[in-house]
């Protein structure tokens, strides 16, 4: 009998599958890759919110995991996929340089934005006003992290490349039995495969299309993250991620022509250089109308779990919410009220 059956290898599963091994618990994965809102993202962490200039819920809990977490995992698959990267806020008036010196007297983000404005030496960007630059950002090359896990996984036997099919189950009273597997847990990590869970699609998972560009500009020489009415990420090569859109009535991870267009025309906003589009991206976010992750244990079967709903900051998240889950199912200590589903179940009894 294994201890943990785990249903998808995005960042959630990844998180928690790390998580259960790293504390000696035998796990088992299924994916069978339709979900691909992880590869296709950004994979930006920032611990403020820059359309209003305040912090991430939580946000010094979950760097500290961060960069705990993906330094170990960098070393355990021999691999770099995480990189410090400042993150420069693109001023477009003086009333939002004054916005930014405000916010940076509070004291929960104090740490995080410097005083000191940058002037733009870039002629390939359009920022008159200069940079407010955030600290302690960076960005996870997402796609390297999954594909590297997953292989990880396979050498040893731990990852199942196929549909998880919820009508096998069969549940004894500590444990549950999937084919010929015996598991003690089960921890559904589907992203906005939820949809598809009998256990757990009556929660609010609604679900937010982002789409993404790779772009090739040998003129643009950023070394930095641009943040303006879109993001600009260095990858290396001359090349540059560029998003994101948000699209909350598609649910399909088919691309289009006006998330396209619509990210060209901001791109053109801002840069003036020469610029050719090498990828176009689409997925589908997992994300929740009251803001908030949907972690918990199944109201009728003890042992079944959801971790899910990590939306726009999945990077940031997924460590802290996986160590709340275990820590829950291992040691008892209690989910914080803003992430239990039973806020949810409770609202509606």
């Amino acid at each position: 009998m294994i201890d943990y059956l785990i249903v998808g290898s995005g960042i959630a599963g990844i998180s928690f599958a790390e998580y259960a091994k790293s504390n000696n618990k035998s796990i088992l994965v299924f994916d069978d890759n339709s979900q691909p809102s992880s590869r296709v993202a950004g994979g930006m962490y920032n611990p403020v919110i820059l359309k209003r200039f305040s912090e991430v819920w939580k946000a010094t809990e979950q760097l500290i995991l961060v960069n705990k977490f993906y330094g170990n995992l960098e070393e355990k698959l021999s691999c770099k996929f995480d990189y410090k990267l400042p993150v420069l806020r693109v001023f477009n008036s003086i009333e939002e340089q004054n916005n930014w010196f405000q916010a940076s007297d509070k004291p929960n983000l104090s740490p995080y934005l410097s005083t000191v404005l940058l002037t733009n030496s870039n002629k390939s960007i359009n920022a008159n006003f200069g940079f407010g630059e955030v600290l302690h950002t960076g960005y996870l090359d997402v796609k390297c992290l999954v594909e590297n896990y997953s292989k990880h996984l396979k050498d040893q036997n731990l990852l199942f490349s196929e549909r998880f099919d919820y009508a096998l189950f069969e549940f004894k009273d500590n444990f549950i039995i999937y084919k010929d597997i015996k598991a003690k847990h089960l921890v559904f990590a589907e992203g906005f495969g939820l949809h598809s869970n009998p256990f757990f699609n009556d929660l609010p998972l609604d679900g937010t299309k982002g789409e993404l560009l790779l772009i090739k500009a040998p003129n643009l020489n950023i070394d930095a993250i641009i943040n303006s009415s879109i993001f600009i990420i260095p990858v290396g090569g001359d090349c540059y991620k560029v998003g994101a859109t948000y699209d909350w009535n598609d649910k399909t991870n088919t691309v289009t022509d006006t998330a396209k267009n619509e990210l060209l025309s901001k791109l053109n906003d801002l840069i003036n250089c020469e610029y050719e589009v090498l990828e176009h991206f689409a997925g589908v976010r997992p994300t929740v109308k009251d803001r908030r992750p949907l972690v918990g244990s199944h109201p009728n079967y003890s042992n079944v779990y959801i971790l899910n709903g990590l939306g726009t900051r999945g990077v940031m998240l997924g460590p802290f919410l996986a160590q709340q889950l275990f820590n829950f199912i291992e040691h008892n200590i209690p989910l914080d009220d803003e992430i239990n589903i039973n806020r949810i179940y409770t609202k509606r009894n």
